[in-house]
């Protein structure tokens, strides 16, 4: 396939408009060659307006025949993924194996979904009519689900394939019946463009209503929100900064319909070890090392805070991270912009700690030590670090710990590193926990989140705008439906 730098609006490419761009590649410190074209108001309308016309037609498609779909869609990526994975690290500065990890996780998730809807999709409740009921007949009732309508999915920056063109937000809500919108990230214009072409493929052999997915190249925030804005769209699908999430929520607020947005933003993920199992320090600390650069420290469940109350061998803990992460090659950031806004947020709190000879986009791992007070009256410490770093806190008792965790807002995830015998002594920071995070992990690192029906990747504000929801798993699905119900009907002709 070649890269053309244009929009993909339904079945047809187009590229009118006037703005021009290029990505950047991190690796080679320069612009690649591909020039992509922004779209303009002339093909965000169109888009609009073919989603509107084909959401009629598709939502009543059979679960099956999307099945196809989705799996026709997994066919051309595989076909292609040679040269998906070429563009990704070309427009990433990552490792040809986080590549293939990633688009191997991106056709699973394409499956999970076409699995889910294949058969008895949607999902009926039956309640049967009682006649005979004494003074008040009961009607049948037969409770279903109906999609939202077009969707607009926003491209993450650190997720090419699996939280973008056709990552979990769209493939859910093309198995639900909704077309999808994407705003192709930037950073990301070839990758996206790329894997829209297999998309859009997928769709003609298959047969879908033309306008079931478009592919948008989209720079300016004026034009991003009259994607927002347009009436046709029933719903937003977010991962990324929470500066970006909370300007997508508030635009969307102005519209005179109100839709859902489902942002998936910022998480800090915070780790408590307990004493005990700080004996075991070099474990701890290798693992959580580890994690800390997983992905160049551009993961949303990045292990960003570390606590444990103050003893000898949290000090061995913390000497043995700073070890393994000086073992660490220097890190990749994604864009010149990431890189300048971590060099300011970890340089507030570690100016000391930056080393900076590291020119490109270069940055070594690094953490910054803070006291319990010290953290509970700093904001600053409390903000995600997008990239590898963490702020390691020591507190002077377990009731400082607890203050520490009460000041924290909503995270993606929370994790307990602590013995079975322990947990009864860790029931308050748990309950915590449970009030602020969608996952709780014991004994292990936040990175990693599994495709998975038992999988809550989400939670309460800023870690996204929804925590009833999950971005992550077959649930993610019910993002883009709603519950409609039928009386006094057979539910066969339903």
């Amino acid at each position: 396939m070649e890269i053309a730098g244009v929009n993909i609006v339904g079945n047809k490419f187009s590229k009118v408009g006037d703005n021009q761009f290029k990505t950047f590649n991190p690796e080679k410190f320069t612009n690649n060659d591909w020039i992509f074209t922004d779209a303009n108001d002339s093909e965000i309308e169109k888009a609009c307006l073919l989603a509107e016309e084909a959401f009629p037609a598709f939502r009543k498609i059979s679960g099956a025949k999307r099945a196809e779909f989705l799996e026709t869609i997994i066919r051309y990526l595989e076909k292609n993924r040679e040269e998906l994975i070429a563009v990704f690290q070309a427009e990433s500065g990552l490792t040809e194996q986080r590549a293939e990890i990633e688009l191997t996780r991106t056709i699973f998730q394409i499956q999970t979904y076409a699995d889910l809807v294949k058969n008895n999709w949607p999902e009926k409740i039956v309640d049967p009519a009682n006649p005979n009921r004494e003074g008040n007949p009961k009607p049948s009732l037969v409770k279903s689900t109906v999609p939202l309508g077009p969707i607009v999915v926003f491209g993450a920056s650190n997720f090419p394939f699996a939280y973008s063109t056709i990552g979990g937000d769209s493939a859910s809500a093309l198995a639900a019946g909704c077309p999808v919108i994407v705003k192709s990230h930037p950073m990301h214009a070839g990758t996206g463009e790329l894997v829209a072409k297999c998309v859009q493929a997928a769709a003609i052999i298959t047969n879908m209503p033309n306008g079931v997915f478009s592919n948008l190249n989209i720079q300016q925030n004026e034009i991003a929100e009259k994607l927002i804005m347009n009436s046709a769209v029933k719903g937003i699908g977010f991962t990324g900064s929470i500066s970006g999430g909370r300007a997508i929520y508030d635009i969307a607020a102005k519209r005179k319909d109100i839709i859902p947005v489902f942002a998936e933003m910022g998480s800090t993920n915070p780790v408590v070890i307990s004493e005990h199992s700080l004996q075991n320090h070099h474990k701890w600390a290798k693992m959580l090392a580890d994690s800390l650069v997983n992905g160049n420290g551009q993961f949303c469940t990045c292990p960003g805070m570390i606590f444990a109350i103050e003893s000898e061998d949290y000090d061995w803990f913390k000497a043995d991270l700073k070890a393994e992460l000086k073992q660490k090659a220097p890190q990749y950031m994604l864009h010149p912009s990431i890189k300048r806004s971590f060099c300011d947020l970890a340089g507030q709190l570690a100016p000391q700690e930056l080393d900076q000879t590291i020119t490109d986009l270069l940055v070594n791992p690094s953490v910054v030590e803070l006291s319990g007070t010290a953290f509970i009256s700093n904001q600053k410490a409390r903000e995600e670090v997008f990239g590898p770093f963490a702020v390691l806190v020591t507190c002077a008792s377990f009731e400082e710990l607890l203050a520490c965790m009460k000041v924290l807002d909503g995270q993606l995830t929370g994790t307990l590193i602590a013995k079975e015998s322990e947990l009864n002594d860790f029931q308050a920071l748990i309950d915590i926990y449970e009030t602020k995070v969608g996952r709780i992990i014991f004994n292990g690192v936040p990175t990693g989140v599994e495709v998975s029906p038992a999988m809550t990747h989400g939670g309460p504000y800023p870690a996204s705008t929804d925590a009833r929801f999950t971005a992550v798993g077959p649930d993610a699905i019910k993002r883009w439906i709603r519950p409609i119900t039928y009386q006094n009907i057979d539910q066969n002709l339903i």
